[in-house]
């Protein structure tokens, strides 16, 4: 498989599994699910979870579990039992992550998950659990090249700007709940303080000090020549006598789990007495992840796991795995490079994804995060009057980028899992590019009336100018314009359907201005004969 076409996280397994309830099930008719009619199916979706690396142990609890909740099964009026069977694994794999089918099944408007319930990262300690007012201590452990570093800065500036506030959501009527996206709620807003105690690795404290003056949070390091139990003792101590409320704790990480570091890990968690134990695995290692989890909680114990690197091209196996083998739940993944993709873990979203139903939830609230209310508003007044320019154009696609890989973005949409080809996403996103080059091109005028470039008498050469700027072709630009026009009457039309009124439709045809070869004479010539 050549890296145009690798498949991304969950792709292999979600493809498998609907591949193998549609090849079993198909149009079936049948009234009641029965042991012969599943176990094709259960078959093939075992080979799929052990093709993802997912624990063998898990793989035959989830495979059983399906099965006693399909088995003797009536087959619901006016749902096939191929949609029967998605929704048994469904249940049986959200059961396995950590997550509830009975809450899954309420209706919580647009939220989807309710962050009070759904999310582990809902238990996060805010004051520390002894009760002197202290600060809450967060101790992030691992091994070596797990991202821990990285994750300790990601995970401070989740608490410090998108950790939902449990207090201020309590006030909020079910009804205000229900309509409101997680990314909308009261946010909590801590004061954080990293703490570098990775005093082994070269540029650790560096690398900590570099991502704190990023997100604004302040780091605290006494160099490499202190114990890290120390230096970890002496940051509690600074957070309570300055009032910060809590201290997220990076510790060393080695190549293997060997018993000098797990010893390291005993006495820094002695000394600070951490609320939260957070283990950093990387999703790359499969189900070798959850084995390390467990092998971490039976040494030193921990509450939870940050699983990384979840946005490359690894089979999902640590994601079903984790809390199968460990009983420890997933709080937070890793989804991108950036210091912001850093997401609390929703088992009912993941399980979602991992059908390849999508995660429509996740979605709205990556665009709700890129632009406010007011911009949101004023984006539908101009789509209303067909007014959209090029530098709306310009600002969406800037927006979708922010949002992570455009065939990323398109997996979250229901049904489009398996359906998504990476080398034509890539295509699309080159030619994204491009638009955004002859875009960059254009004068300030240009961009904001885009009729300069479509039917105005100086469209050719205007457009012949933007393309030799931006180093393309004229024939790029033509198709730029194309499909601009295109999507401006697609954007008028489904203004019109939506009753929030509108302009004229553009016409779908390259205006006579850019059409042909023969320049403006030949446009305005044509234009005489037809008068």
């Amino acid at each position: 498989m050549t890296s145009g076409t690798k498949l991304g996280m969950f792709d292999q397994l979600s493809s498998a599994i609907t591949e193998a309830a549609q090849n079993s099930f198909g149009n079936s008719k049948k009234q009641r699910m029965t042991e012969n009619s599943i176990q094709p199916a259960l078959k093939s979706v075992r080979r799929a979870l052990l093709d993802a690396d997912v624990n063998l142990d898990v793989a035959a609890a989830l495979i059983d579990g399906v099965k006693r909740r399909s088995l003797g099964v009536e087959v619901t009026q006016g749902v096939t039992a191929e949609q029967q069977f998605v929704k048994a694994m469904y249940d049986e794999l959200l059961d396995v992550m950590g997550g509830s089918t009975g809450e899954a099944s309420k209706d919580v408007g647009m939220m989807g998950s309710s962050p009070t319930s759904q999310s582990p990262t809902a238990t996060l300690a805010y004051k520390h659990t002894d009760g002197d007012g202290g600060p809450a201590v967060i101790l992030l452990a691992g091994l070596q090249g797990a991202g821990k570093t990285t994750a300790a800065g990601k995970l401070a500036l989740y608490l410090k700007e998108r950790e939902v506030d449990p207090a201020a959501l309590d006030e909020l009527t079910d009804e205000e709940r229900s309509k409101t996206l997680v990314s909308r709620l009261p946010k909590r807003k801590r004061k954080v303080l990293l703490c570098a105690a990775d005093v082994y690795r070269p540029a650790a404290i560096e690398q900590l000090q570099i991502l704190g003056g990023e997100i604004g949070v302040d780091v605290f390091a006494m160099g490499k020549d202190v114990d890290p139990a120390d230096i970890a003792k002496n940051a509690v101590e600074k957070a309570r006598n300055e009032g910060y409320d809590t201290v997220v704790v990076d510790t060393a990480g080695r190549q293997v789990v060997d018993e000098d570091l797990m010893d390291e890990l005993r006495r820094v968690k002695k000394t600070v007495q951490p609320d939260e134990t957070l283990l950093v695995v990387d999703a790359m290692t499969g189900q070798a992840a959850a084995s390390l989890t467990a092998s971490f909680d039976s040494a030193v114990g921990i509450t939870g796991a940050i699983l990384t690197k979840l946005d490359g091209d690894s089979r999902g196996g640590a994601a079903v795995s984790i809390r199968g083998v460990s009983g420890k739940p997933i709080k937070f993944v890793g989804v991108g490079e950036k210091v912001a993709d850093l997401e609390p873990f929703y088992p009912d979203r993941m399980a979602s994804r991992i059908l390849g139903m999508g995660d429509v939830v996740s979605l709205v609230e990556k665009a709700s995060m890129e632009v406010s209310d007011a911009d949101a508003k004023k984006m539908q007044e101009k789509m209303a009057k067909a007014e959209f320019d090029f530098d709306d154009f310009m600002t969406q696609s800037k927006m979708v980028s922010k949002m992570g890989s455009m065939a990323g973005v398109a997996k979250m949409l229901p049904g489009m899992g398996g359906m998504i080809d990476n080398s034509q996403m890539k295509q699309v996103e080159l030619r994204i590019k491009r638009s955004e080059a002859m875009i960059c091109s254009m004068t300030k005028r240009e961009r904001a009336d885009p009729q300069l470039l479509m039917t105005d008498k100086s469209a050719r050469s205007r457009l012949m100018r933007i393309t030799k700027g931006s180093g393309l072709t004229f024939e790029d630009g033509l198709a730029f314009m194309s499909e601009f026009q295109k999507m401006r009457t697609m954007i008028s039309r489904m203004s019109k359907q939506a009753g929030l009124g509108g302009g004229d439709e553009a016409a779908e045809e390259l205006p006579p201005a850019l059409a042909g070869g023969g320049g403006n004479r030949n446009s305005r010539r044509a234009a005489k004969k037809k008068g």
